[in-house]
């Protein structure tokens, strides 16, 4: 089987005059699962149903939907329909599990200063997001407005457009089985559905004036840009690698039962252009333990929840601009000869993901459009 049919990732799709439902992707096709199983689920407008049907059904799902591509049958052009998002998202949550990332942001925030603050090696840092900003790729992105620091020591904020529009490249995982409230989430594999990739879009100039002392919020909550494409966890075994050691030894409730770091290459283009390939294998928080640490005050996840790695950097390849320019400083130019230090109106991000074995993780992708 190809890497494209072993891939078959998840989608919600429709075509003109018709109602959206779910498929999956089968190279440059999409297989309609609602006539190809006979199963209502898949006739849904988003996945979430089928999702909280939990693991045996989705194991079973994906053999029948396998067996199904091989026939042909129910096989639909991809340019043909129409992508929308997958999920309807319930709680969004973003984290800071990339060592470089976190480092690189510290030395350039804070020069002079130990990069990582104290309990950065004790958990794994996060926020919560907005679910109801969360798009699907393809839609426009709207340059936000807000509150940008004082040009002078002292003086004044400013109020209007992002100057610092900035790309994060990150990978997200869909909770679907459900944990009650009060209790923890069990085994990663159990509650998870897949994975899929996302770009948290960030105002680095209004995140900068606002984030002390309660972290991100206008500066990160416009958009977050995900695939239409949600990749299974059976689908990415050959994927899953060790996490990197961890020093100090983390809490017991932390500690790792199973390899879940991932080994995806991830490509990161503006108009067109590569301008990093960061590599996820090496996060220092696995995504075992982001989904440990959310639930370990008895928060509950509900079917739909996305959580997301945060920015994934390597030590040559930085995820996100205000890295890749030393917040401004440092500009970079583009094939065409336009330098760029953060995003301008107009460019197109373009984030795509693969295994070492050959399975995409399909692209999300977003246009910068004009404030308002």
């Amino acid at each position: 089987m190809t890497p494209a049919r072993r891939g078959l990732p998840y989608g919600v799709f429709s075509r003109p005059g018709e109602p959206r439902r779910v498929g999956v992707r089968v190279g440059d096709q999409v297989l309609d699962l609602a006539a190809a199983l006979g199963d209502e689920v898949f006739a849904a407008p988003v996945l979430n149903p089928f999702m909280a049907l939990g693991r045996v059904a989705w194991r079973e799902a994906r053999e029948r939907a396998a067996e199904a591509a091989r026939t042909g049958d129910h096989l639909l052009p991809l340019d043909a329909v129409t992508l929308h998002l997958p999920i309807e998202v319930a709680d969004y949550v973003d984290f800071y599990a990339s060592l470089e990332h976190a480092t690189n942001l510290g030395r350039i925030l804070r020069p002079g200063e130990e990069p990582l603050k104290p309990n950065w090696r004790h958990l794994p840092v996060g926020y919560h997001g907005r679910s109801g900003t969360v798009v699907v790729s393809g839609t426009p992105i709207r340059r936000p407005c807000g509150q940008r620091p004082p040009s002078t020591p002292g003086g004044r904020p400013s109020f209007g457009p992002s100057l610092r529009l900035d790309l994060e490249a990150e990978v997200g995982f869909v909770v679907g089985t459900p944990t009650r409230l009060g209790e923890r989430a069990g085994a990663f594999e159990d509650h998870v559905f897949g994975v899929t990739l996302v770009n948290d879009w960030s105002a680095r100039d209004i995140q900068a004036w606002e984030y002390v002392p309660l972290g991100p919020f206008l500066g990160k909550s416009f958009a977050t840009s995900v695939s239409p494409w949600i990749t299974p966890l059976d689908a990415l075994e050959g994927a899953r690698v060790e996490g990197p050691p961890q020093e100090p030894e983390p809490p017991a409730y932390l500690r790792r039962a199973a390899p879940w770091g991932l080994d995806l290459a991830l490509r990161v283009q503006i108009n067109g252009e590569t301008v990093a390939e960061p590599p996820y294998r090496d996060m220092y928080w696995t995504p075992d333990q982001m989904l440990a640490h959310l639930t370990v005050n008895g928060a509950s996840v509900r079917t739909g929840d996305l959580f997301a790695s945060g920015t994934v950097s390597g030590p040559r390849d930085p995820g996100s601009l205000v890295e890749l320019t030393r917040n401004g400083a440092e500009p970079f130019k583009l094939a065409d000869g336009a330098a760029r230090t953060f995003l301008e109106d107009g460019d197109t991000v373009t984030l795509t993901a693969t295994t070492r074995d050959g399975i995409c993780l399909g692209e999300v992708s977003g246009t910068v459009v004009p404030a308002t």
